[in-house]
């Protein structure tokens, strides 16, 4: 199995004091998207999907148009790879956001059947505030804080290794890594890259086991 809250709590902590992120904030997160919205995807569910299967998980480094004919079985899509992926007539079984990507293809997607599991944390409230309402499909609530009744932690801290944490905290069989960058972050407006590059750092020491 993967990460459990035990687990994930010690390197959660360490982001926190690396990054100064307020634990108080992404705890009232939380609350805040258990509020607006109601997860309908159990993690059963996922396992369901995920237990012994191949997974490819979609980051949207700007090797994945390269990389899309390594795509195999179940497809979970890092935020931003959404928009890539449904530009090439592929819709991912599961998207992993915090909605900082193209919102509008979640949406699309999540009307066509991906699961979007929706990411909650200090700093998006705005946008789960503004967004998450508008998923009317299948949509499952996650925390990198505690987990309580409605939102779930499975592990991870960007949509990547979020993504990763889910496949084997649900016994992928096999799991790939597609359109993944861990050196080259993506410029973004009004994103700070060297906070990104700090991130991706994370998002390699939890997928590679590397602390």
């Amino acid at each position: 199995m993967g990460m459990n809250w035990q687990e994930w709590k010690p390197i959660y902590e360490k982001i926190l004091q690396e990054f100064g992120y307020d634990r108080k904030k992404d705890e009232e997160a939380a609350r805040i998207a258990v509020k607006i919205a109601k997860g309908n995807v159990l993690p059963e569910d996922l396992g369901k999907m995920l237990n012994g299967k191949v997974v490819s998980i979609c980051g949207a480094g700007e090797n994945l148009e390269k990389e899309l004919n390594e795509i195999e079985g179940i497809i979970i899509a890092a935020d931003e790879a959404t928009t890539i992926l449904l530009s090439n007539n592929i819709l991912p079984d599961i998207i992993t956001t915090d909605l900082d990507g193209n919102v509008n293809d979640i949406i699309k997607a999540n009307e066509k059947g991906s699961i979007v599991i929706i990411h909650a944390h200090g700093d998006n409230i705005n946008a789960l505030k503004k967004y998450l309402s508008c998923f009317k499909g299948k949509i499952m609530l996650t925390t990198q804080a505690e987990p309580f009744n409605g939102i779930y932690n499975f592990g991870g801290f960007t949509d990547g290794d979020r993504a990763y944490c889910i496949a084997k905290h649900f016994n992928a069989k096999k799991i790939k890594l597609i359109g993944f960058n861990f050196d080259k972050p993506k410029q973004k407006e009004r994103k700070d890259l060297e906070a990104k590059k700090k991130k991706l750092e994370w998002a390699k020491k939890i997928i590679f086991g590397n602390f």
